[in-house]
């Protein structure tokens, strides 16, 4: 029982880190516009990633945690190393400033560990991971051709005002699209701790059919909204700001975008990417101005840290069973 609490703890650890990595997703666009100072716009994220926990649902923790891994495999010690893979693969992006998916490092890394328990790919529930590897590809063009959209929309509605004033407009329409943002981000992120916490107390037999407790509903957002609060600045500085240069409008379009995705996600179960749909909108809203105000090199870059997300934390979270088994700790 120690165990199970002490890997309980480390999840919502794991929600927390999701919220510091992730804090950029959130913060970003209203960052580097100057509508909010970083400060004002964590607070500012962390209210509203914390907000989601009041009737948004849980259709993605219920995938999470039994629709992608055969939860007859699931033990304490498969959810341990499962957590302990996909944190070392968000400190190791945090510190490398790379926007790489929080989500895809969780899911990737338990279905690693339960392989590496199961000793066959058969444990894979394939239906619930067609979904979530579409998405990869979706979910950034979705955010992409919505934000190139949204901006496309209200450039024109706002044609016939000064620079000045359409300034003055979009610096308070930010904060509502960064609260609607925020409130997808923790809608969809947070509910992936959630799946896991409650297959590890449904493999324990702590609960008698796979639902979600209130409890660990609302652990999971405080621990999301207060690593909201913490701030990732690495990658806020990568988001914001090396992607492609933003005016308040553009932020506002990126914004709105982004968040409409991840509602349509969410109300579908599909646990995505909040990085994917973000960065994907802020590439939209600068190619509309111009393909060469998107700086191409680093979008690449982040690219890549999308593609090996899956397959390293997967890695590292066998890596740390297989470990667990040599050191006889599984029992």
């Amino acid at each position: 029982m120690t165990l199970i609490i002490i890997v309980v703890c480390i999840a919502f650890i794991f929600d927390y880190i999701n919220g510091f990595h992730d804090a950029a997703n959130s913060i970003a666009t209203v960052v580097s516009t100057r509508v909010l100072t970083p400060l004002q716009a964590v607070i500012w994220a962390a209210f509203f990633n914390f907000v989601a926990v009041f009737g948004f649902g849980t259709a993605v923790a219920k995938t999470v945690g039994s629709g992608m891994v055969d939860i007859t495999v699931v033990t304490t010690y498969v959810v341990l190393a499962a957590l302990i893979g996909a944190i070392v693969w968000d400190l190791l992006t945090w510190w490398l400033g790379l926007p790489s998916s929080s989500s895809h490092a969780l899911v990737g890394a338990f279905a690693g560990a339960a392989v590496a328990k199961a000793g066959t790919f058969n444990v894979i529930i394939v239906s619930g991971w067609t979904k979530t590897l579409i998405f990869i590809v979706v979910a950034p063009l979705i955010g992409m051709i919505l934000g190139f959209l949204v901006f496309l929309l209200v450039t024109w509605l706002f044609r016939s005002r000064s620079p000045m004033a359409v300034d003055r407009w979009f610096r308070h329409g930010q904060l509502v699209s960064a609260a609607a943002y925020s409130l997808g981000h923790g809608t969809n992120d947070a509910q992936k701790t959630m799946g896991i916490v409650a297959g590890l107390l449904f493999a324990n037999h702590l609960i008698p059919k796979f639902e979600i407790p209130n409890w660990v509903i609302v652990c999971a957002y405080v621990s999301m909204a207060l690593g909201t609060l913490s701030g990732g600045w690495r990658i806020v500085r990568t988001m914001g700001m090396r992607i492609t240069a933003l005016k308040p409008i553009g932020g506002f379009a990126a914004e709105v975008a982004a968040a409409t995705s991840l509602f349509g996600a969410s109300a579908l179960g599909v646990p995505v990417s909040t990085t994917h749909t973000i960065t994907g909108a802020i590439v939209g809203v600068g190619s509309l101005r111009r393909l060469s105000a998107v700086r191409w090199g680093v979008a690449t870059n982040i690219i890549w840290g999308w593609i090996l997300t899956i397959p390293a934390a997967a890695g590292i979270a066998a890596l740390t069973y297989y470990g667990m088994v040599a050191l006889d700790l599984v029992k």
